[in-house]
Order: structure tokens, then sequence, then C-alpha cells
């Protein structure tokens, strides 16, 4: 596990939380984002943050939202189980961190109808754009990763 990226969960882990924040910690652009959020937190554990990308990373534990999913967009959950996704997802962490007004805008309906197509681009492009391999070859090499942990690989 990436050092930062326990210590960034490990300072979310309040109980106070409003909402929790599936991100990638493999993505440098996901956790520069993740860190400005922690930063606006200022340790209040408001937004629960939880890295996907960790080996035991469990869907059951969240809403079932498994990992080819939760990397296809950014997913939050609130905590009487509602599930947000993409620009609404944004949109409620920061409000709940007090910062609603950079959102603020995308609540008119077209506006956030041309806000969520810009993501939904962003959310195809974000791999190849941050020099990362397709999913299918992540997840492939997720599951060698996994079975080599359970003592299954051959070394």
């Amino acid at each position: 596990m990436n050092t930062s990226t326990s210590n960034i969960e490990q300072n979310s882990l309040k109980s106070s939380w409003k909402v929790k924040l599936l991100y990638d910690g493999d993505c440098p652009l996901c956790m520069r984002e993740v860190r400005f959020l922690q930063k606006k937190d200022q340790g209040r554990g408001l937004v629960k943050l939880v890295n996907i990308a960790d080996d035991d990373y469990d869907a059951n534990q969240h809403c079932g939202i498994d990992y080819k999913t939760a990397m296809g967009r950014i997913h939050a959950i609130l905590p009487d189980g509602t599930i947000l996704t993409d620009i609404e997802a944004f949109r409620y962490v920061y409000e709940v961190l007090g910062m609603g007004w950079v959102y603020a805008i995308t609540k008119l309906p077209i506006v956030g109808k041309i806000a969520n197509w810009i993501y939904s681009i962003w959310a195809k492009l974000r791999l190849p754009l941050t020099g990362r391999p397709n999913l299918e070859t992540i997840i492939t090499e997720r599951k060698a990763k996994k079975k080599c942990h359970s003592n299954i690989c051959d070394i």
C-alpha cells in the first residue's frame, strides 16, 4: 500500500463522515484531487476516502461497487447508502466541505448535462491520459497480483 494513500485514508476514517468517496489511488490526477480534498477537510473526517486500488478493497463494504465499476466513474456514498456518481458526486463532496459554490452552477439542468458529458469524456480518457494501460489490462494485472498475494503464483 502506498504510504501517502494509507495516511490519507487513516486521516479520513473518523465516524463523523458525511460522504464516502471512492478514488483510484494509482491515478496521479485523482491523487492530486484527493490531497486537495483532504486539505480542505482539515482533519474533520467529513469525507471518508476509500482507495479502490488497494489490494484489500472490498466491494461488499462499499454498496457492492466493484473495482471495475468504480474505475469507470467517480462514486460517492452517503451514510444511508445512497450512491452518487459523476458531477453529482463531486458537487456533494464540495458542499460537505463548505465549497459548494465551486459546483453550484452544475445544478442548472443544461449546465449539469454539459458538465456530465464533459466528465464522461474525461472518465473514458483518464487512463490513457495518465499513461496507464487500458482497464482490461489493469484488471488482469490486479487479479494476477491477488493470486500471488494468496501464495498461488509461481515464483
